[in-house]
């Protein structure tokens, strides 16, 4: 099963204050390089793979997709996006996206936002995407860094990594940046664009 530390009370407390938490899409340094990513989404069929709080299901309503169902392991992620949302058109279901299944060309865009990085596996939830996508969907997705993940000499060996970030034993999965590419061709997919997200000397200063 997917890593589940959102649920864990200090964690989330300490995650309900960062700054992408309080300010939403607007407090996410990386939130306008993804965005340059992204279709158009009017009349789009969208689903948030780790909806969180639930800011980009929002985002994508508000920018004219038709439905967006976010999913999300965690039940204070979900708790927290039903309390901020009033919108019928958006839905929030609990899944462990190792294990979900979703309908076969349900979708026209797949999007996440830091989520891959806590999976086990990638080669199955990519399939997976690849099947709900209707024919020339889009997948658009972020995670963390390997350079963060493994930023010493051990950059090729890949697995488990643990860290202290908010609370004490957080799991992340640290992969090179050619397994994401190989694991994605291999799904099917066609890469169109690949950014290396960094934050500015001034956003690191603030």
């Amino acid at each position: 099963m997917t890593q589940n530390i959102y649920d864990d009370a200090g964690f989330f407390a300490g995650y309900a204050r960062l700054r992408r938490s309080v300010d939403g899409l607007d407090g996410a340094p990386e939130w306008q390089t993804v965005r340059a990513m992204l279709p158009e989404m009017a009349g789009r069929r969208v689903v948030d793979l780790g909806c969180g709080f639930g800011w980009f299901c929002r985002w994508a309503r508000e920018a004219g997709a038709a439905e967006v169902l976010g999913l999300d392991v965690s039940a204070n992620m979900l708790a927290r996006a039903r309390e901020t949302t009033s919108d019928p058109a958006i839905t929030y279901r609990q899944a462990d996206l190792e294990t979900l299944e979703l309908p076969a060309g349900s979708f026209d865009l797949a999007y996440s936002s830091l989520t891959l990085h806590y999976l086990e596996n990638l080669a199955g939830p990519f399939a997976m995407v690849r099947r709900a996508l209707v024919p020339g969907g889009s997948f658009v997705f972020s995670a963390e860094h390997p350079l963060y993940t493994e930023p010493g000499p051990d950059y090729l060996d890949e697995g488990p990594r643990t860290t202290d970030w908010l609370t004490e034993g957080v799991v992340k999965q640290h992969r090179t940046l050619a397994t994401y590419l190989n694991l994605l061709i291999a799904a099917g997919f066609a890469i169109r664009r690949v950014e290396e997200w960094g934050p500015t000397r001034e956003e690191i200063a603030a």
